[in-house]
């Protein structure tokens, strides 16, 4: 799943850590998340959307058979 994790978070100015404070996950998560090595959970993509105030969709997209 591709995402916009890491533009979305630089945009704001905040460092995975404080990022991973603001949605109750681990630096580590976030950063895993930013890079593709890891998926998150349904509950975890939601908290994400809504701390930048978007949609899941604006937030994250799926891999199409082209990328």
């Amino acid at each position: 799943m591709k995402n916009r994790l890491r533009v979305l978070r630089a945009e704001r100015g905040w460092s995975q850590a404080e990022l991973a404070g603001r949605i109750q996950a681990s630096r580590q998560a976030v950063n895993a998340i930013e890079t593709g090595k890891h998926d998150p959970s349904l509950s975890l993509a939601f908290r994400i959307a809504e701390e930048f105030g978007l949609s899941i969709e604006q937030v994250f997209q799926p891999e199409t058979k082209h990328d």
